[in-house]
């Protein structure tokens, strides 16, 4: 693990240019000599054609990907979204009711695995609404009992398979049940139209998070769960802060793995929302590998200015392609590309993975290839979302560094606690009304992220002056019990993808930190009854 803390090259790096010929020119600015590139689209057009024809689903593929977990060789799959052929450029992702299509859990006893029993599941939650459910694979120890959960939730246009090196080594932590979901309207999740009713800029922000930030939290109360450890990647880990800011009391740790939208940038605050609003151009779908930037497909961002930029004159015109602007604003998703392109698609689709996963075996890389583009091939829906929430460039429209600051320290209501429990006076309806004493926050970026790294200590360092402002005066046993911390931790030998491409550091690093949740969690329960 890098030191973070003492490497000023690492603390003071913004976000660096997305495009891949812009980093490289940048790198050749710098006397560093960029990586060798053997051509945008590496897939030959008759290969292309053939993988088209064949048109594997969803659910195959991402079998295929699961199937690369240690001791598991046969994973679950349920087949209740993502098994039609893909039939037409605009698959959709229906979902099917039928018992038979539901998958069984699968034990792996002590004899295949050293480190012990496992129960694994694959599962479709249904929430309220028509056509809204949520992929889930999990994974709990055999004869133990569940005492925390840990909720992994993936970047954009991804899915829950891209985990397949963390699910094994994360589930060895006793008494830990973990599970990886798909986003809504991602990866094998349904796919309802996404639409947004709000008129104004503000709403339109908030309508978007809340799209998938509502749904993770219907997932919750229909599992049960009441505390838990939240990971999130990438637009992932910009919608964990938006559901811990949206729905408090639930999070006992926030672990954000190179997060998008942290850093303020005014051409992103002050541009204006795409219209009608029904799609994205991503950035997240192209980031660089971790040996080298070599990644060109769809791959563009501009400098970062200062994560903490107040500057209230006009911004300058980013470096940004008209082309790569116009579609961005015309709300038109890099999936709908690969949509149209038909028999070009999975060529597409090669220009980035044959990056992405190039330091993977090639049986790996292969599946994930084939993974990626059965997902990117399906009917457009919580991809629209992402013009609403960045702007051009990768910047957030309303920059999580002006919101960090209030993870942990939201008011909530919870249920009335036995006599002698100390709660807030204010009661409705038999509830308390209580404030959160904390949440821990833990930043992880890759050694050779493309992330703002500067945005990840601005933001340690608002969270750790608002737990100051908060503590002000309070007595020694107040500040014993807030739980309000943050650190940022660097994956060394990684990128974007760092729990993909340092796999071994992040999970050790990971296990670390679910085993301080899991003391915490023991001292409260003990206090708790005390």
């Amino acid at each position: 693990m890098a030191e973070a803390d003492g490497d000023d090259s690492i603390r003071s790096r913004g976000q660096q240019p997305m495009l891949a010929r812009h980093r490289a020119k940048q790198q050749a600015e710098q006397g560093k000599k960029p990586a060798q590139q053997t051509g945008y689209f590496p897939m030959g057009y008759k290969e292309g054609f053939s993988q088209w024809w064949a048109g594997l689903s969803p659910a195959s593929t991402e079998h295929r990907v699961l199937s690369f977990i240690p001791f598991l060789q046969k994973p679950p799959t349920h087949t209740q979204t993502g098994t039609a052929p893909l039939s037409s450029p605009d698959s959709a992702m229906s979902v099917t009711d039928s018992a038979a299509n539901e998958a069984s859990p699968v034990k792996t006893d002590s004899n295949t695995n050293p480190y012990g029993p496992r129960r694994w599941h694959s599962k479709l939650v249904h929430l309220e609404g028509k056509n809204r459910a949520l992929n889930e694979f999990s994974v709990e120890r055999v004869d133990e009992p569940v005492e925390n959960n840990l909720v992994m939730l993936h970047g954009y246009g991804a899915g829950l398979g891209f985990f397949y090196r963390n699910f094994e080594p994360l589930s060895r932590a006793h008494g830990w049940k973990l599970h990886a979901l798909d986003l809504l309207g991602m990866g094998r999740s349904s796919r309802p139209p996404f639409r947004l009713r709000a008129k104004d800029r503000a709403g339109k922000i908030a309508e978007a998070e809340d799209w998938f930030v509502d749904a993770l939290e219907e997932w919750r109360v229909q599992r049960g769960i009441d505390r838990f450890t939240l990971l999130g990647h990438s637009l992932g880990g910009y919608m964990a802060v938006a559901y811990a800011l949206k729905y408090p009391g639930h999070l006992n740790k926030l672990v954000l793995a190179s997060p998008v939208g942290i850093p303020e940038d005014p051409y992103a605050v002050q541009a204006d929302l795409p219209e009608p609003g029904d799609s994205t151009l991503a950035n997240e779908f192209a980031d660089p590998p971790p040996t080298g930037d070599n990644n060109n497909f769809l791959n563009a961002r501009s400098k970062a200015t200062p994560s903490t930029t107040t500057d209230p004159k006009p911004p300058p015109r980013k470096p940004l392609p008209r082309w790569l602007t116009y579609l961005w604003d015309a709300n038109l998703s890099p999936f709908a590309l690969v949509r149209w392109g038909g028999p070009l698609g999975p060529r597409l689709v090669s220009g980035w993975t044959s990056r992405r996963f190039a330091h993977l075996p090639p049986t790996e890389a292969s599946a994930l290839h084939d993974y990626a583009y059965s997902i990117f091939r399906q009917r457009g829906s919580g991809e629209y979302a992402l013009a609403h929430v960045l702007a051009p460039g990768a910047f957030a429209r309303s920059p999580l560094i002006r919101r960090i600051g209030g993870v942990g320290r939201q008011q909530f209501w919870v249920p009335p606690q036995p006599a002698g429990v100390a709660g807030e006076a204010e009661v409705r309806e038999g509830k308390e009304k209580e404030r959160e004493r904390g949440v821990p926050v833990v930043l992880m970026y890759g050694e050779q992220d493309w992330m703002d790294v500067a945005g990840g200590f601005a933001a340690e360092r608002k969270i750790l002056d608002e737990r100051e402002r908060v503590l002000a005066g309070a007595s020694d046993e107040e500040r014993r019990r807030d739980e309000g911390a943050a650190k940022v931790v660097v994956i060394k030998k990684a990128g974007h993808h760092l729990y993909l491409d340092g796999y071994e550091e992040f999970n050790e690093v990971m296990l670390g930190e679910m085993r301080e949740v899991a003391e915490r969690e023991r001292r409260r329960k003990t206090m708790s009854v005390a």
